[in-house]
């Protein structure tokens, strides 16, 4: 950061400014942390139109591409993506499971972890309907889960990590 005549800061470079973004992201994404690891953290994401969806989020502040990481991060992310797939398999039963690494709207390394329903499938009296089973998934932005269901969500999940 560099500082311009006077007491205001000047942000110098658009890195400066995702990263500060990213900052006040995870503060705000704090309530959905289901486990941390040494390289990554698994959250269960706001938005649960795709039950048991999770953000698997890289821990190193200057990570920004897939291809970019470390063979320790690697290694920790194949760990987690087996470990969290035998989880929400046990827990929700989805018929499969899409990976996805975008960073369109948030740029920092992370993935997401969106199980795939081929039928509606019922969890705490809601239902979950995978609409577009077979074809890529999209998030649907109408789709509101109470507070308690998706704490019992994130519940779930971390008891079977």
């Amino acid at each position: 950061m560099e500082e311009a005549t006077g007491s205001n800061p000047v942000w110098s470079t658009k890195s400066t400014i995702n990263y500060l973004y990213l900052r006040l992201s995870m503060e705000d994404f704090s309530k959905y942390k289901i486990k941390d690891y040494k390289y990554w953290s698994i959250f269960l994401h706001q938005n649960q139109g795709y039950l048991g969806r999770c953000v698997v989020w890289c821990n190193r502040e200057d990570a920004l591409d897939l291809i970019d990481v470390t063979p320790e991060e690697q290694q920790e992310l194949f760990i987690i993506l087996k470990e969290l797939g035998d989880a929400i398999k046990k827990v929700f039963r989805p018929d499969w499971l899409n990976y996805a690494f975008l960073g369109n709207e948030t740029r920092h390394l992370h993935g997401h972890f969106i199980p795939r329903y081929a039928k509606p499938t019922e969890f705490e009296g809601i239902a979950f309907e995978d609409k577009l089973w077979g074809h890529n998934y999209k998030t649907d932005h109408a789709f509101i889960c109470p507070a308690e269901v998706f704490e019992k969500i994130k519940l779930r999940i971390k008891e079977s990590l």
